[in-house]
């Protein structure tokens, strides 16, 4: 295995650890903290040491690795030596990014800017660009999309929303569980709905995505839960990363800034796929706003 190979292979199983620990048993999320917190180490362990150090046992380690995408636990042993690797050549080393109350501002620029940019990292290496394309596929052919989200979520989908009408696209985002549900109804064969939901358990988000579905629409869920129950519901599933959750910086900020990044995959890909007729809609919308930045 190439050492491109492998550093690529660290970096997914770093997001997947971040992405995946939360919704695994106990057992298995000290295999998976173990793992995460010292590859080396752990890839120089069989099954059974890794085990042991554990406190869980060899079926819980092969069970966790196949969780994380791999066939076994030699194969994942492979990656945890790839992603060492990595952190050997150089790679800066992490930092403690807890903000504390009486941290001066200067440090909390640089833990926050470190925590998005892991956050970032890992939403890319953990992103499926198989299901990235199926859903800019699906968008770009539409007749309609709707999307769903609540709180900081709701803020993303009107993100979306507007980048998507700045193309020609109809859109529309509904942060009201009742006409959420009302316009999904309205949805058939050849629309979109999508989902975000970093839980991936908020029902007034599930509910209009399992209207969507059942009326035909092709449905896609951006979740940080990829096993959630939001998933069941959709065809195209995007999962999202986030950082550590603390008192002052709550889930709801670092899965936001994941979430802009699937949004904005989103829409890139689906400027390319409709140029001919985005390409001008964006020149648009530029010259009819021209004047007002020139005052």
């Amino acid at each position: 295995m190439s050492q491109d190979v492998k550093e690529i292979f660290g970096g997914a199983l770093a997001a997947k650890v971040r992405t995946l620990a939360p919704s695994m048993t106990r057992s298995m999320q000290r295999v998976a903290e173990a793992v995460a917190s010292d590859p080396a180490g752990c890839a120089a362990l069989t099954v059974t040491g890794l085990a042991e150090r554990t406190g869980t046992s060899e079926a819980t380690v092969v069970r966790t690795a196949r969780l994380l995408g791999y066939p076994g636990y030699r194969d994942l042993r492979l990656a945890l030596a790839g992603l060492a690797a990595q952190q050997q050549s150089g790679r800066a080393p992490a930092i403690t990014t807890d903000i504390a109350v009486d941290d001066p501002i200067a440090d909390v620029v640089a833990k926050l800017a470190y925590d998005e940019q892991q956050t970032l990292a890992d939403t890319a290496a953990g992103l499926d660009t198989g299901q990235l394309g199926a859903a800019v596929t699906a968008l770009a052919t539409a007749r309609r999309t709707d999307v769903y989200g609540i709180g900081a979520s709701g803020l993303v989908a009107q993100d979306l929303t507007q980048k998507l009408l700045r193309i020609g696209l109809i859109a529309h985002a509904h942060s009201d569980p009742h006409l959420a549900v009302t316009n999904a109804v309205q949805l058939r064969a050849g629309d979109v709905a999508i989902a975000i939901t970093h839980s991936g358990s908020t029902g007034d988000v599930i509910e209009p995505l399992r209207v969507a579905f059942e009326h035909g629409a092709t449905t896609v869920a951006i979740t940080g839960r990829p096993n959630s129950h939001v998933t069941q519901y959709a065809d195209h599933v995007l999962t999202t990363s986030t950082s550590r959750e603390s008192e002052l910086r709550p889930a709801a900020m670092s899965s936001r800034t994941s979430q802009l990044l699937v949004v904005d995959c989103l829409f890139v890909g689906v400027a390319q796929r409709t140029y001919d007729t985005a390409g001008p809609a964006l020149a648009a919308s530029y010259e009819a706003l021209a004047h007002r930045h020139r005052r």
